[in-house]
């Protein structure tokens, strides 16, 4: 081999523990690197941290991270590598799965007789590795060197494999990868056949549509109706809070995926900085696609904060999604707690502690918190208001209260926070889902696990833009289509996984939800009768059924109503009050949003509408 790697066999041969070594503080302080009330602050801070004390002094800024590094191989007597000048050898990489490199950040450097150097920022932990490396693997001894240069050779290594094993990560049972759009005759077929039963019988036709429609109207209200009275009672007898006394905290990894977002990188850097946890523990991940040369430009004039670190998506296979990136990134987390961010979200300086306080104090079972969404844009124009509205009524009234009824919680996208083992244990995201977060919600019910809803809060950017709001919409209830259809493969395995309650619950949100905007012109139809005009399918069902319909609707609304006046009824968002009342006029949008959804779950099942934010500033004041 080269010369700079046969230079330090030597040192390898004599024993490491002969003399005894100087503490790594002491090295910097004898170098002049390091301050001696900033060795003694990070000192003080590792006695209640679990990491090591060179991670601690460089997330703190007190010294840069060669010279931990520097110092750390003068310590144990260790060669310092470059892995930019003299690149690891790919073929000695490949003899070990890219999965036991990612998990020691470690990789081969070079062979030296018999034995194999691996250069790692983690020397004290070379056990660990040999303990993880397959039998007939020669000797290993480690070498320094920093961290991202590890973690760049292995993705330029295994580029291809983790490419295409984030797009079929997830088990194909409880995948829509398989999912194979319809052949245009096809669709026209099934359109003509709707057309001719509503020409041929159209009282009749009309008749079932409406206790469809109706049937999944109730189904939805009464689950809205369970969750608000849930919260309310909770509100007004709040149980005691539980504490939960002095606990480790764990290192949590923060994945952001940004794609297409130059508008947005500068303004998120500036939120995250602001955030309380300590920066020692804290691994906050910018996802960047390769091919998205605008955000990769974006994101390298920025001046990263050592606890960020930037992993690029290989540009290979089919599909480009936010699942699939997650899905890639997952891999080069360092963190036991997994969570989420989009672009445009500016979460609550102190949303990682209450992170890492709720997990300490929750159950085994409870492996996923899902915090508040909210807006900080309500007052830009009338869609941003009702959009509040909206989202304020689903995380801060109904998904708490179902929650603590037991029921399943579809995912919000972002501000969720997850247990490692559990998510990998799911196989990770389903990357060919565009609602992603709903389907991953679901699936942990269905391994047996809880999420519970916290209310720490994310702020991000309402989309106050009428089409752009339909593309958005649209995405989201194609990917509740599929993610429906998935899991209603086997009914009966459904059934089983999640028990009845939680199984209807199922079909109450999913159906629901959809057959409110799919059927919303019958839903609609019957203002006829408010306004003293006959109604098509009344000569079918009779009056007697069309006044309990009447009823119905009246009862559906007034629960709407509530819940949007009881979500906004924090001083935050108690302006926005008169404007519960303009919410029927809002959903129409909702119904255009759910035909572009239908016919691209036909066509194009697996492309992701993509959202542009940095569109709409904060409120000010």
């Amino acid at each position: 081999m080269s010369d700079p790697r046969l230079a330090f066999a030597a040192p390898f041969a004599a024993p490491q523990d002969a003399v005894p070594r100087r503490r790594l503080g002491q090295i910097l302080m004898e170098d002049g690197l390091l301050s001696a009330p900033d060795l003694a602050r990070a000192l003080t801070r590792q006695a209640h941290l679990a990491a090591p004390l060179g991670e601690i002094l460089v997330a703190e800024g007190a010294v840069t991270e060669t010279a931990v590094l520097q110092a750390l191989a003068r310590q144990q007597g260790l060669h310092m590598a470059d892995l930019h000048t003299d690149a690891p050898d790919p073929a000695l990489a490949r003899l070990v799965p890219a999965s036991v490199w990612l998990r020691h950040a470690a990789i081969p450097w070079a062979r030296l007789g018999p034995v194999i150097t691996v250069a790692c920022t983690r020397p004290d932990r070379i056990d660990a590795l040999r303990a993880d490396l397959p039998p007939g693997f020669p000797p290993v001894l480690p070498v320094v060197a920093p961290q991202p240069q590890i973690l760049s050779a292995v993705r330029q290594i295994f580029r291809d494999e983790l490419g295409l094993r984030a797009e079929a990560r997830v088990p194909a049972a409880y995948s829509c990868r398989n999912w194979r759009p319809a052949r245009p005759k096809a669709l026209a077929a099934a359109l003509a056949m709707a057309a001719t039963l509503m020409l041929i019988w159209p009282a009749t036709t009309f008749a079932v549509l409406s206790l469809l429609a109706v049937l999944s109207l109730a189904a939805i209200t009464m689950l809205k109706l369970l969750g608000l009275v849930s919260e309310v009672r909770t509100r007004l007898w709040p149980d005691p809070a539980q504490p939960t006394g002095p606990h480790r905290l764990p290192r949590i990894s923060v994945i952001v995926p940004l794609y297409r977002e130059t508008e947005i990188a500068t303004a998120l850097l500036r939120r995250l900085q602001r955030l309380t946890y300590p920066k020692a523990l804290l691994d906050i991940i910018l996802v960047l696609e390769e091919k998205d040369d605008a955000t990769r430009t974006a994101i390298a004039r920025a001046d990263l904060p050592v606890w960020f670190r930037v992993v690029e998506v290989p540009d290979i296979g089919r599909i480009t999604t936010k699942p699939r990136a997650l899905n890639f990134a997952l891999d080069f987390c360092r963190g036991d707690i997994i969570g989420i961010w989009d672009a445009e979200d500016a979460p609550a300086p102190d949303q990682l502690d209450d992170i890492a306080r709720h997990f300490a104090a929750a159950p085994p079972d409870v492996v996923c918190l899902q915090g508040v969404l909210d807006y900080y844009n309500p007052r830009a124009n009338w869609l941003a208001r009702c959009f509040t509205i909206e989202y304020a009524g689903w995380f801060r009234v109904i998904l708490p209260g179902i929650g603590r009824l037991g029921f399943v919680l579809p995912l919000g996208g972002t501000t969720l926070f997850i247990r490692r083992d559990a998510l990998e244990a799911m196989g990770g995201w389903d990357a060919h889902n565009v609602t992603e977060d709903a389907d991953l919600g679901l699936r942990i019910a269905r391994f047996g696990w809880r999420t519970q809803a916290i209310a720490t809060v994310t702020e991000e950017e309402a989309n106050c833009r009428p089409w752009a709001w339909v593309r958005q919409r649209s995405r989201w209830l194609k990917g509740f289509m599929v993610t429906w259809a998935v899991h209603m493969r086997s009914p009966r395995r459904l059934l089983a996984d999640l028990g009845w309650k939680r199984f209807l619950g199922v079909q109450a949100f999913f159906l629901g939800t959809l057959s409110q905007f799919l059927l919303a012109p019958v839903l609609w139809s019957f203002w006829l009768i408010v306004a003293g005009l006959p109604h098509p399918a009344a000569p079918v069902l009779g009056p007697g059924v069309m006044t309990a319909l009447l009823v119905l609707f009246l009862l559906t609304e007034a629960v709407n109503l509530t819940v949007g006046l009881v979500a906004v009824s924090g001083p935050r968002h108690r302006f926005l009050a008169p404007w519960v009342l303009s919410m029927p006029l809002y959903y129409p949008l909702g119904a255009l949003a759910a035909y572009k959804a239908l016919w691209e779950l036909f066509l194009r099942p697996f492309w992701w509408d993509k959202t542009q934010h940095g569109k709409s500033p904060a409120d000010v004041g």
